[in-house]
């Protein structure tokens, strides 16, 4: 599939961008304005609308009358001093943008202006290009930023959408979703492009070639394990804690249940204060669901092998995390065992369901890296807030689309007890290994489905007899064994949704349609729910 932005394309994402710049109105305060006539001259050639003052009175008087953009503004004059004038200034209006001009270089002096929320500090003498550059800055450099934005997306679209004609290896599907997740965080920042809708249509474009993709390989990745072959979920442990572990370190290992990577990527700024952050990247294996994917990272196994090691945990239960996935420290201690990894002490595992208990690790957490080599942590809040906008009009309301959601996700980070955990973690001497076991997807398109009153009821995967679907929107899996999946009894059949697709049954099938249209699903094929974020946190050394 190719999709490249032609010239009527470009022309209409620059519409506004070749418009002229209204006129700017600009209030100079300065006792010496006489000897600055070159400079307001050159601010005039360029278009800006001066008016000189002689102090601070007459230049409040002014504000007060009339609409200015801007404030030049001297910081010693005669009568009322630069720095009280700004204080009127920002009681009149607060938002108004002032640029501080003085002959002093105190430092203080430049904190008290600061302090006060000037927008730019400037030391006489200036020459006209540096007053010229200072509007500019304060005038035009969201446009100017908005316009390069414009210019990059339209190369990068362009570039991936040459990239869907090539076969692709798993890693260039890492930087693809790395890519995509970026410009959507990039555009949450800058919606007035008008670029959301063709973003959307591009992703969607990779996730029909990425399920084409993984159809071709997932296969071959579970029983051929080379360097051909990525990190899978039953890889992560013995891949990123067990060195950690040989090499003396204290570890603590958090999975963050449903974490995507454009959620990680607002969480990631949050952190770099505190540590040095290495980040790789693995799939989620299929289904992307809990007692999956999560049972296989505890484990080191695949489901099949769990099922044979332990058939408790499939014997009976809905899946859910109360069910399915009760094993996770017996898994998490067998593949210990079974791997001869040498700790000093058992291994400590927490599943954090609720605030209390994660204000009560709050609390603990210092002691339970003193006293154990390894700390397995499960936080489940991302995956409650996501089946929860589901059900809840009024979550569904604070976060209606995607852009929404990761904001409230990132609200939620900064002031959980989580990220006092993290804090307290950069200042001890442990790695924090951070990762999740599965996404999510935005699911905007619904597909029937066919099946008997055994067939499990999950939205994104379905397993039971006699399943049907259309071909085009699901993996179907006749064989489990061959997937490395519980068999379930005989003729147990898998399908496994693609893209943004999410099963509906045919009986009130209007209605399921429309409940479950714009949620946010698991356990299908998809960048969003599959190519899953590892990162390695060391704490910075003060």
């Amino acid at each position: 599939m190719r999709i490249v932005f032609d010239t009527a394309d470009q022309d209409s994402l620059h519409k506004n961008q070749g418009e002229c710049m209204q006129k700017k109105k600009i209030i100079w305060a300065d006792d010496e304005i006489e000897l600055l006539k070159p400079h307001i001259l050159f601010l005039q050639q360029r278009g800006y609308e001066v008016t000189p003052v002689t102090n601070g009175e007459d230049a409040i008087r002014h504000i007060e009358k009339g609409k200015y953009d801007l404030v030049l503004l001297d910081e010693m004059m005669d009568g009322k001093d630069g720095l009280t004038t700004l204080e009127e200034i920002k009681d009149l209006h607060p938002s108004l943008p002032v640029i501080m001009i003085t002959k002093s270089e105190e430092e203080k002096l430049m904190d008290d202006a600061i302090g006060r929320k000037i927008d730019q500090y400037l030391t006489k003498p200036v020459n006209p290009s540096q007053i010229l550059l200072a509007c500019k800055q304060i005038f035009d450099t969201r446009k100017i930023t908005e316009q390069k934005i414009s210019r990059d997306y339209i190369q990068e679209f362009n570039k991936i959408s040459q990239q869907l004609m090539t076969e692709l290896t798993f890693s260039d599907w890492y930087e693809i979703n790395l890519s995509l997740s970026e410009w959507d965080r990039e555009m949450d920042e800058y919606a007035d492009l008008g670029l959301r809708q063709t973003l959307y249509d591009q992703k969607h474009a990779c996730n029909i070639e990425f399920g084409k993709f993984v159809e071709r390989h997932y296969h071959k990745w579970i029983h051929e394990r080379n360097e051909n072959s990525p990190v899978l979920s039953t890889d992560i442990i013995r891949n990123y804690v067990f060195p950690k572990i040989a090499a003396k370190r204290r570890v603590v290992f958090l999975v963050i249940d449903c974490l995507r990577l454009d959620q990680w990527l607002g969480f990631e700024p949050i952190l770099q204060e505190y540590f040095n952050i290495t980040k790789h990247y693995y799939y989620s294996i299929l289904p992307t669901s809990t007692p999956y994917s999560r049972n296989a990272i505890f484990s080191g196994m695949f489901p099949a092998d769990i099922e044979k090691k332990f058939p408790e945990i499939w014997s009976k239960g809905e899946e859910d995390d109360s069910s399915r996935n009760r094993f996770e420290k017996e898994l998490l201690d067998y593949q210990l065992k079974i791997n001869r990894v040498p700790l000093e002490s058992d291994a400590k595992y927490i599943k954090l369901l609720n605030i209390d208990a994660t204000k009560n690790l709050e609390g603990n957490i210092a002691s339970y890296v003193e006293s154990t080599q390894l700390t397995a942590i499960v936080l489940n809040f991302l995956d409650i807030l996501a089946h929860s906008r589901s059900d809840s009009t009024v979550i569904k309301e604070i976060a209606p689309n995607e852009a929404a959601y990761r904001s409230l996700s990132n609200s939620w980070f900064v002031h959980s007890p989580m990220f006092e955990i993290l804090k307290i973690l950069s200042k001890l001497d442990c790695s924090v290994i951070i990762t999740s076991d599965h996404g999510s997807i935005r699911s905007l398109h619904g597909t029937q489905v066919i099946g008997d009153k055994e067939t499990s009821t999950s939205l994104r995967y379905k397993y039971g007899k006699n399943i049907k679907a259309n071909a085009k929107h699901a993996l179907f899996i006749k064989e489990p064994a061959d997937y490395k999946l519980p068999s379930r009894g005989v003729n147990t059949h898998y399908i496994i949704a693609k893209e943004d697709y999410y099963f509906v049954y045919p009986t009130n099938y209007h209605h399921y349609l429309n409940y479950y249209k714009d949620t946010f699903q698991h356990g299908g094929i998809s960048m969003e729910e599959m190519i899953m974020p590892v990162i390695e946190l060391e704490g910075k050394k003060e």
